[in-house]
């Protein structure tokens, strides 16, 4: 293989590896704030904003993945 290939593949694994915790945690996220507010509805409110915060963390682990691979493509 050359470099060029390897590049590539090591974005591509970049991305989809890193991109699985990110998925995975935002599922878990959301469930168990639904499962929450099914048991105590008069907290949804709350329970909506700090779900949001949390989602918003975890989507940006699954941006520096993305900028880290397209570092990997373009500058290295």
């Amino acid at each position: 293989m050359d470099a060029e290939m390897m590049k590539m593949l090591a974005a591509a694994l970049c991305v989809g590896v890193g991109l699985l915790g990110p998925a995975l945690g935002e599922g878990h996220v959301a469930g168990k704030t639904m499962e929450a507010v099914s048991r105590n509805p008069e907290m949804s409110g709350k329970m909506f904003s700090n779900m949001l915060i949390a989602m918003a963390f975890i989507e940006s682990l699954g941006v520096y993945c993305f900028l880290i691979s397209l570092i990997i493509l373009f500058v290295l």
